[in-house]
């Protein structure tokens, strides 16, 4: 991320953002509510300092059930104190006592019963409250730099999170695509990183020629809220007017087979981009990916701020699922 240009000229603040979990605070938005009967278990867990696939293998391990029955909707940061929802196959079992589970810093606040595994991706997005703590810089530009985040948006980048330790899984996947032999998990988690790679090169080439939330000739449209896309068609005034009010956005390649489906103007901007990337391209399209989008720009939502101390700032806001809060912070601080 640290190589990666920035929409509105680098940040205005120095900040701690991690300086205790406590300070980095993430609730899971549900798209779904427990059925109140079925197979499944399902648990509102918080977690402090435990990774989201951890927690899920140790509810296995404490059910005595494999950990392929235990389900949740995405992953949270480890460094933070997160709440989330994960759901345990139990098929005429009773429920453990949950309240004893084993793990200082886990937590199950609620429990029910459910008809179905939760899925990958069922969310409506999450909250975040954030403190930044020993801030520096000047502080009226941070308000009219978190304005502008509120009104225009940021560049929805991956984040760091998408790379694994060091940035080292883009080289992993090269080193699979060359033969070397992953489980199921790990491939999914490489192929992942590179489709995210290539994505972040498109997007950082449209931050740098100011074009990442307007209209090239050839767009393609990704649909607010949807993970659906269309186009390229003319730009038109009702086309301007769906752009304007966040309900359209440019997008970007996530590679796979196929060709892409911009023209023009966009289309240049993205071979070039990616021209020298025709090993991870192939090894994508080998792995049986197909072409898709996503948005290249991210909006949240009810965003707030206030300064409770001279030097700490608190943060609010939601952002849909698969985005990061850490993309939008950067814009504001650097720690």
């Amino acid at each position: 991320m640290s190589t990666l240009p920035y929409a509105y000229g680098g940040p205005p603040l120095q900040a701690s953002l991690r300086s205790t979990p406590e300070d980095f605070i993430v609730d899971e938005l549900q798209s779904i509510a427990p059925d109140g009967d079925g197979d499944h278990a399902w648990l509102l867990v918080r977690k402090r300092g435990a990774n989201t696939d951890w927690v899920a293998k140790e509810l296995a391990r404490f059910a005595g059930v494999n950990p392929v029955d235990v389900g949740y909707a995405g992953l949270k940061d480890r460094d933070a104190v997160t709440t989330q929802v994960f759901t345990v196959h139990l098929p005429g079992r009773p429920d453990p006592d949950w309240s004893a589970f084993p793990h200082e810093g886990v937590e199950v606040l609620e429990q029910h019963r459910h008809r179905r595994k939760l899925k990958r991706g069922a969310l409506l997005g999450n909250r975040f409250t954030l403190h930044l703590r020993n801030v520096q810089g000047d502080t009226a530009a941070a308000e009219q730099r978190l304005q502008a985040i509120a009104t225009r948006g940021v560049p929805n980048y991956f984040g760091d999170q998408r790379f694994g330790l060091g940035g080292a899984n883009v080289a992993r996947a090269e080193a699979m695509f060359a033969g070397k032999r992953v489980d199921r998990n790990t491939r999914s988690m490489l192929l992942s990183a590179v489709r995210s790679q290539l994505f972040n090169l498109v997007l950082a080439e449209r931050v740098r020629q100011h074009n990442w939330d307007q209209a090239l000739d050839g767009e393609v449209w990704s649909l607010s809220g949807s993970r659906s896309w269309f186009g390229p068609e003319a730009y038109s005034e009702a086309l301007a007017e769906r752009l304007a009010s966040g309900d359209i956005h440019p997008s970007g390649p996530l590679w796979g087979r196929g060709s892409l489906p911009t023209t023009g103007v966009a289309l240049e901007l993205e071979q070039h981009a990616l021209q020298e990337c025709d090993a991870l391209k192939s090894g994508l399209e080998r792995a049986g990916l197909d072409q898709d989008r996503r948005a290249l720009r991210l909006f949240s939502q009810n965003l707030q701020w206030q300064w409770p101390e001279p030097d700490v700032l608190k943060v609010q806001f939601q952002l849909p699922p698969g985005t990061y809060a850490t993309v939008l912070m950067r814009e504001l601080a650097a720690g």
